[in-house]
């Protein structure tokens, strides 16, 4: 079973406060912090590393120490040396996300403004473009960010990023069932779907080879 952990930041945090906690995170991830041009990037991706951590430390029972962060080809942060621990992280707004598990898995935040739907006609498939147009004026805004979210958490969970073009699969949402269609037959995806606030919608993808 997944866990899903989130930190809403309520406040932009105090310089000791960051300075301190930034000597928490390896030299490199350090490094990459301090080049956000925003103090706010930096806080966010801060967070997401000291909440992967706790994530994966609590989840497996390894220590913090023991943990040294890659990527993949694509470019998924991944742990070099433990090939059975698989997290994934996410931050937008006020919220970071991570989600841990024993299998790849995948999660997306965003948050929901105002945005053009002539964006869906290039990311979405010709089937969800008229899904999202169909629905009511007033349900279009969350219905299309929640196709967004779905879809970037499952090329997450793939790990192979944007690769896989957004419009080479489809999801299909009727209330709390969600139908994903794809090429790709040999791995099961589950989803789920929450409005976490106002203003921020959360997507999971969990994965489980055949």
């Amino acid at each position: 079973m997944v866990d899903i952990y989130g930190i809403k930041i309520l406040r932009q945090m105090d310089q000791d406060t960051f300075d301190n906690l930034l000597n928490l995170v390896a030299p490199e991830k350090r490094e990459r912090i301090n080049r956000f041009a925003f103090f706010e990037d930096a806080q966010r991706c801060l967070l997401g590393d000291l909440l992967a951590r706790y994530a994966i430390c609590n989840r497996f029972n390894i220590k913090s120490s023991q943990l040294k962060f890659g990527r993949n080809e694509y470019g998924k942060p991944i742990l070099a040396e433990h090939k059975g621990i698989h997290f994934n992280l996410s931050h937008a707004g006020d919220w970071v996300v991570c989600a841990a598990d024993n299998a790849p898995v995948g999660i997306d935040v965003e948050v929901i403004q105002p945005i053009n739907f002539d964006i869906a006609k290039r990311f979405f498939t010709k089937a969800e473009y008229n899904d999202l147009m169909g629905q009511d004026e007033k349900n279009r805004l969350h219905y299309f960010y929640t196709l967004w979210t779905l879809k970037e958490s499952y090329i997450k969970a793939v790990g192979k990023g944007l690769s896989i073009p957004l419009n080479c699969f489809s999801f299909t949402i009727e209330k709390e069932n969600i139908r994903l269609t794809t090429k790709n037959e040999s791995v099961h995806c589950s989803f789920r779907k929450h409005q976490i606030d106002e203003k921020h919608i959360v997507s999971l993808c969990t994965t489980h080879h055949k």
